[in-house]
């Protein structure tokens, strides 16, 4: 657990406090007793849950983590739990089927990057990190019956998730039952003040204050942040594989951005990162009177990679996909590598973790998406005009390679 001991003062400016209380808000729970207690200068507890379900923390999640950072600018506590016991027991919030339970060492596994991640948007040396099984790992079935007779059963299967599951005659595990007492209970275990979670958490933040009331403490607030679509338009999630992640190559995030759709432009600038509002408005006008909605995702690029990785980077990122597709050109640090005649190319691209699997490879072949770049003859850089490559045993000659949309390689036969 971190959080060192200093003097705090807390910021009850009413334009940050309004900012707080409505930017990637989508519902406040108790919002004129949240308000008034910020507007008193109390430092309060503000509480964040993220279970280790996947090494990476995708940008999505960065919503209610950017939330976090706001609540500490203003000098409020805030109390960042890893679920590493609820992560092996699995949330079906947001499932349509039931999640399995993960092995404990996978969470483990998962879960060792975490502060560091987070640590891209907030002051980790002024959090409270915990991990749950601190406390949940402690109870037994006597407490666990205790904090169930706080709930009906009614209350949970009238979840609309849920209930949709039952009348498709979906099996239900009486596990699932169990979640929303565990993270309610580290709203208990923690003191929260306030709790901070998707719209799809909803019924878990209430068991917080549920179980706060049975403990006789004051139940905490509760702040829903609005859940954003992914690259594909869906909504964005780890096991749909169409997440921007914050650990992301400098290049790939950049790339990935300038591939979402127009229409999430602004709903990215608003949620995912902190640019002023009064600009977010010029970039939706600008939208509006007809500019290229390229250009102003070219800045919505540069400012996501300049969040997690640095003014430097994020420029080194643009002028790269400048030269790279705009250009149709090939990056700088395109990967080079020496092979024997003869060599297969889905093994170099195997070799060198371009592609992740032989079947990856074949379906690229089947899509049209590598490339052998031209020749740059009198121009300074090899050129996206070359020729398909379209068979699956190919054995490749001196050259550049495209795979795919971002992913480039020189070979030299030797």
């Amino acid at each position: 657990m971190f959080g060192l001991n200093k003097e705090i003062k807390i910021d009850t400016d009413p334009k940050k406090i309004d900012e707080l209380l409505s930017r990637g808000v989508e519902e406040i729970v108790d919002r004129e007793n949240l308000e008034k207690k910020l507007k008193n200068g109390k430092q309060l507890r503000i509480k964040l849950g993220i279970d280790p379900t996947s090494p990476n923390i995708h940008i999505g999640r960065s919503i209610p983590i950017l939330k976090l950072k706001d609540f500490q600018e203003l000098g409020h506590k805030i109390v960042f739990i890893i679920g590493d016991f609820t992560g092996v027991i699995g949330d079906t919030s947001d499932k349509e089927s039931e999640r399995p339970m993960l092995l404990e060492e996978q969470v483990k596994k998962n879960m060792q990057n975490y502060i560091d991640q987070v640590g891209k948007i907030i002051d980790i040396q002024q959090c409270e990190i915990h991990y749950n099984s601190e406390w949940l790992g402690k109870l037994g079935y006597k407490e666990l019956c205790e904090q169930s007779d706080v709930f009906s059963l009614s209350n949970f299967i009238s979840r609309e998730n849920i209930k949709k599951r039952l009348d498709g005659g979906k099996r239900i595990s009486l596990r699932e039952l169990w979640y929303p007492l565990m993270q309610g209970y580290d709203s208990v275990a923690i003191k929260a003040d306030v709790e901070i979670g998707g719209t799809d958490q909803k019924f878990n933040l209430f068991a917080g204050r549920d179980l706060q009331k049975h403990y006789k403490q004051e139940p905490q607030d509760i702040i829903t942040n609005p859940l954003i679509e992914g690259l594909d338009g869906r909504k964005m999630s780890s096991s749909w594989g169409n997440t921007i992640n914050l650990l992301d190559d400098v290049n790939d995030m950049y790339g990935k951005v300038m591939s979402l759709k127009d229409d999430f432009i602004i709903k990215y600038f608003t949620f995912v990162t902190r640019v002023p509002l009064e600009i977010i408005e010029q970039h939706k006008k600008s939208l509006e009177s007809g500019t290229n909605p390229r250009d102003i995702k070219m800045k919505l690029a540069y400012e996501l990679v300049r969040l997690y990785h640095g003014k430097e980077k994020a420029k080194e990122a643009e002028e790269n996909f400048e030269k790279t597709f705009a250009k149709g050109g090939v990056p700088d640090d395109v990967v080079e590598v020496s092979v024997a005649k003869g060599i297969m190319f889905v093994d170099i691209l195997l070799a060198e973790k371009l592609i992740i699997s032989k079947s990856e490879y074949r379906r690229l072949i089947s899509e049209g998406a590598i490339t052998k770049m031209a020749s740059p003859g009198d121009t300074n850089r090899p050129r996206e005009d070359g020729s398909k490559i379209t068979e699956i045993d190919f054995k490749v000659s001196n050259g550049t390679y495209k795979i795919g949309k971002r992913r480039f390689i020189k070979i030299k036969v030797i």
